[in-house]
């Protein structure tokens, strides 16, 4: 019964009403992709998850997701709610629509997603949230390192081998 006077005082954010969400919407693009144009809101960082991400996504009709890229330590999942597109999985293309899910377990192949549709591509997505990632985007030729709220992004052609460890 306290949660509950907690959440409907403020105090506490465990509950998201459907205002809140339409509410913190903001529209974003991937700076490597000129079609990118996703609006959205964190729905798990908003209501205190830290190892989990959960996010309300609209994608509207001509546009695209992020870029082409895989992960190899965050798991990631897509669950489509309304509308149709097509995901590019691994150079394969298939055709999404409503009640669609993909997951992404590690290391994932490459993956994109477009709105082909007339009408906004609306989903959820989420994953893992570790402290350290590496993501490929293999037609870019670059690899991103994040740890905590840092990022570095390399070329490919920058990569040099380390050698043989010794035992």
């Amino acid at each position: 019964m306290q949660q509950t006077l907690n959440i409907m005082e403020g105090k506490k954010t465990l509950i998201l009403r459907a205002k809140q969400i339409a509410d913190s919407i903001q529209t974003f693009s991937h700076p490597w992709n000129p079609k990118s144009e996703i609006s959205g809101t964190y729905l798990g960082r908003t209501v205190g998850l830290e190892r989990t991400g959960v996010n309300f996504v609209r994608v509207a009709p001509g546009k695209e997701s992020f870029v082409y890229h895989s992960h190899y330590r965050e798991e990631e999942w897509i669950y489509i709610l309304s509308g149709c597109g097509v995901a590019e999985i691994d150079g394969e293309e298939f055709e999404v629509s409503s009640g669609d899910f993909m997951g992404f377990p590690t290391p994932s192949v490459a993956h994109h997603l477009r709105n082909t549709g007339d009408e906004d591509l609306v989903y959820l997505m989420g994953g893992e949230n570790l402290e350290v990632e590496i993501a490929e985007f293999p037609r870019l030729r670059k690899r991103m390192l994040r740890h905590g709220d840092s990022i570095d992004i390399y070329d490919d052609s920058d990569a040099k081998p380390f050698g043989a460890l010794e035992s």
